[in-house]
């Protein structure tokens, strides 16, 4: 007997179809065909453990087992139920009446019980796209696919269940999930605020612009100046997700694995510190599997590197890319796939190796040797795409010692969110730009176009302050964003000056030590 049940592959964020094809015929064969991979092969196995210990018990036969296209590879253990249901079908075992009404996704314990998978909300979109009915994914999955209407997602604990739901012998009830309600519901629920941070004004200053118009940012200071404190409360004062790009987010996470079990949609923008020892595989993505990296799972929101310097170089150039391209695509023998990358870089790092060079508390022990090899890590290109550079001093204790409340992020935000607006109103006829970061060099002259003031300003800046030819369609963007903080439809001299403040690296005194 011929049995078809459905499930899907995953390559990168899309989900296709897999048709399940099993059949029985007399003898003692096995055969598992479709470019399958060890955890699918291994399925027969787990399957025939899995059934008698729930009361099926399979006559020996021979079995043909092709999952089409055979052209796809199939990789990972979400093949199992779907190829248990169908082997029981193929054995008469249950009705094939509605075995095409719904996609079947879920690994298979040796008791019967159906444990998690990896991308279940790619899954659910492509079971919707073809029309099925309904999708049955593990109880633990249930949340991230029940997040798309118009289908009926079940969320099951044990093959039983499923063999009921198909039989028609046990009346189960799809979940259904508020998406909206949960959505709105956290967007604003933070556990760090600005409020906690105490003086460094300026700093906060830097780092509002960067929110305001979504720039890269490199902060440099001494040890214990408040870099990592800052950074970590960025999200705070971002722009909300809007329901487009919290699913967005939610399907790269899915594919990794990295949705937590009550998690149904990500309504905050993602905050990713890999620590400095990450290889270029686990940031940029890649592995046997396809799997993607640091730089996706911080898609529309942060990637924070603290101590840049620490990282390998080779690991901080494969940056390059994903920065200009706000994408990557992973090509290896097997596949090639491409994933969406549109964050915000922020980094930290010491201004050299003892970090105290240009602290005036403290004497730095560093040889200007040792100095230009520290900063000689960070490479011309990958600086090119930073918009802020922000030098920090460490916090005096007049400061430290104050008892009120710096003021909060929630108020930073709502200058931020006005900023934002403009911005959307002033690039809505233009795709895939939605921040004055991803501005093009046509669009700059454009909208940023400085006055006889201010070019004049721009000029004297560069000569005698020896900025690099890179860093005037930079300062250009920032003065943009300045300017919609500010409310002011051009770009005045004044915001130009803030703009050229936030070039330091570019400074002739930096560039003699190396970058």
């Amino acid at each position: 007997m011929l049995a078809k049940t459905y499930c899907a592959a995953v390559v990168g964020l899309e989900a296709t179809t897999i048709t399940v094809e099993v059949n029985m015929t007399r003898g003692v064969m096995y055969n598992l065909s479709g470019m399958a991979d060890t955890a699918v092969r291994e399925s027969y196995a787990r399957i025939t453990a899995a059934l008698p210990n729930v009361g099926y018990r399979l006559s020996l036969a021979s079995l043909t087992i092709n999952l089409s296209p055979a052209d796809i590879r199939k990789e990972g253990s979400s093949y199992d139920l779907s190829i248990a249901i169908g082997m029981l079908a193929a054995y008469g075992k249950m009705p094939l009446d509605h075995l095409g009404e719904y996609m079947l996704v879920g690994e298979l314990g040796l008791d019967g019980k159906l444990k998690p998978v990896r991308a279940a909300l790619p899954i659910a979109i492509r079971a919707r796209k073809e029309h099925f009915k309904g999708l049955v994914v593990p109880s633990a999955n249930v949340r991230e696919a029940a997040v798309v209407n118009n289908l009926e997602v079940y969320g099951l604990d044990d093959i039983t269940q499923v063999i009921g739901l198909l039989s028609g012998t046990m009346q189960l009830q799809p979940t259904v999930i508020d998406t909206r309600k949960e959505f709105y519901a956290q967007q604003y629920d933070f556990e760090l605020d600005y409020s906690d941070v105490r003086g460094q004004e300026n700093v906060k200053r830097a780092l509002e612009v960067a929110a305001a118009g979504g720039h890269n940012v490199i902060m440099i200071g001494p040890p214990g100046s408040g870099k990592s404190m800052m950074a970590k409360r960025l999200p705070s004062i971002l722009p909300p997700l809007s329901l487009s790009e919290s699913l967005e987010t939610t399907q790269v996470h899915s594919v990794a694995g990295k949705l937590s079990r009550d998690t149904s949609l990500i309504s905050q923008r993602p905050f990713r510190a890999p620590h400095h020892t990450i290889s270029q595989v686990g940031l940029c993505g890649g592995t046997s599997s396809a799997q993607p990296g640091e730089v996706s799972l911080a898609h529309n929101g942060v990637l924070f590197l603290d101590e840049l310097t620490e990282f390998s170089k080779q690991t901080l150039e494969v940056l390059r890319q994903p920065l200009e391209d706000r994408k990557i695509t992973i090509a290896r023998a097997k596949y090639t796939v491409e994933f969406p990358c549109s964050f915000m870089f922020v980094a930290s790092m010491n201004p050299c190796p003892c970090g105290y060079y240009g602290d005036p508390t403290h004497t730095c022990v560093c040889t200007p040797g040792q100095i230009q090899r520290y900063m000689s890590k960070i490479s011309g290109p990958l600086l090119d795409r930073i918009d802020i550079h922000c030098e920090i001093a460490a916090v005096p204790f007049s400061d430290l010692s104050k008892m009120e409340p710096g003021e909060p992020s929630s108020a930073i935000r709502e200058r931020v969110i006005k900023a934002r607006q403009i911005q959307d109103l002033r690039f809505k006829d233009y795709k895939g730009i939605h921040c004055n970061a991803q501005m093009t060099e046509r669009m700059i002259h454009q909208f940023a176009a400085p006055d006889a003031a201010s070019m004049q300003m721009l000029r004297v800046a560069m000569e005698r302050l020896k900025l690099s030819a890179r860093a005037y369609t930079r300062i250009l963007k920032v003065a943009r964003t300045i300017a919609d903080l500010a409310g002011s439809e051009k770009v005045q001299s004044m915001h130009i000056a803030e703009a050229i403040g936030y070039r330091n690296l570019d400074r002739g005194d930096w560039a003699e030590r190396g970058i």
